[in-house]
């Protein structure tokens, strides 16, 4: 379902028929262009879309006479349609609103050319209808990867958070990540919008990070590249050295990369995490150094024992 008003004003739509239907029933971020359906095709016409007339449709349109165009419009406005965009700021005939208020279809128009408008619509639609999770946790952008920062509440998370936007990196969410899975294989996260841009640290209490540190410091949202785990130090808990095995965590089943990261008084996160940030940057290239090393030793290895 799509708030009418709130998809009028994201595209900067003009209304040229009101409707009273405040929600629209939509569940797709596709549109359709009903080129065929006004010819008089309708077997597979996609009516629960937003509908989308541009030149060629209205062209065609135009070249009928009052008493034909009719008869098009009333067939095609016969079916259930959320809403009908006209692009390029054309002007719809007097039978097409007509009509569109006898159904409580609303009408709206753009100056957009129709593939940008439609561009423009799938990505608002997208991003609108895709699956929203709320997650514990911070979110920074480091170096470009969008490093999502879990742990148990006072182990250091937003701490760290603060010590890499002083190092120079972004903050999109602190406390509470709104999440949204954009496709099979995406995330991407943001700050609910009461509390964007705001941090709590423990001892001195909410700090606005956009006013002490300037709008550079502050993303509204950021792909969720990898998570870095923070933990307290578990003394006979043995923890990755080499890097050679990749973990993994899944969120709203996309699959990110994972590291733990042990806390323990003296250890510098903020480095650690700038770390991790690059060497998942490398490994997106097709560079591991655990791998490198391995493959070195190996080649020592065979090396010694051919020489022997």
């Amino acid at each position: 379902m799509v708030n009418g008003k709130d998809f009028t004003q994201a595209l900067s739509l003009r209304v040229l028929s009101p409707s009273t239907q405040t929600v629209w029933p939509i569940d797709s971020p596709e549109l359709n262009r009903p080129g065929l359906e006004l010819t008089g095709y309708y077997e597979h016409f996609a009516y629960e879309r937003p509908q989308v007339i541009g030149n060629a449709e209205m062209g065609y349109l135009m070249s009928l006479s009052k008493a034909k165009r009719r008869q098009k419009l009333e067939a095609f406005f016969a079916y259930q349609i959320p809403c009908l965009v006209v692009c390029r700021g054309l002007t719809p005939p007097e039978e097409m609103l007509e009509l569109a208020g006898e159904k409580d279809v609303p009408v709206l128009g753009s100056d957009e050319s129709t593939t940008r408008f439609i561009v423009s619509a799938i990505m608002h639609l997208t991003r609108l209808l895709a699956p929203h999770s709320t997650l514990h946790a911070v979110l920074v952008d480091v170096y470009g990867v969008g490093v999502l920062i879990t742990g148990e509440s006072g182990v250091g998370k937003s701490e760290s958070a603060l010590e890499l936007i002083k190092r120079g990196h972004q903050l999109v969410a602190d406390d509470v990540v709104d999440i949204c899975r954009v496709n099979d294989n995406r995330l991407v996260g943001e700050s609910p919008e009461a509390i964007r841009h705001f941090m709590e640290i423990r001892g001195v209490g909410i700090i606005d990070i956009r006013a002490m540190y300037g709008i550079s410091a502050v993303l509204m949202s950021k792909s969720i590249d990898m998570e870095i785990h923070l933990e307290p130090w578990i003394e006979k808990k043995e923890y990755d050295r080499l890097g050679l095995d990749e973990d993994f965590s899944t969120i709203m089943d996309v699959k990110i990369p994972k590291l733990v990261i042990p806390v323990k008084p003296g250890r510098n996160l903020a480095i650690i995490i700038e770390i991790a940030a690059r060497n998942h940057s490398l490994k997106r290239l097709g560079y591991s150094a655990a791998q490198e090393l391995d493959k070195r030793l190996t080649d020592m290895a065979q090396q010694g024992m051919e020489d022997a």
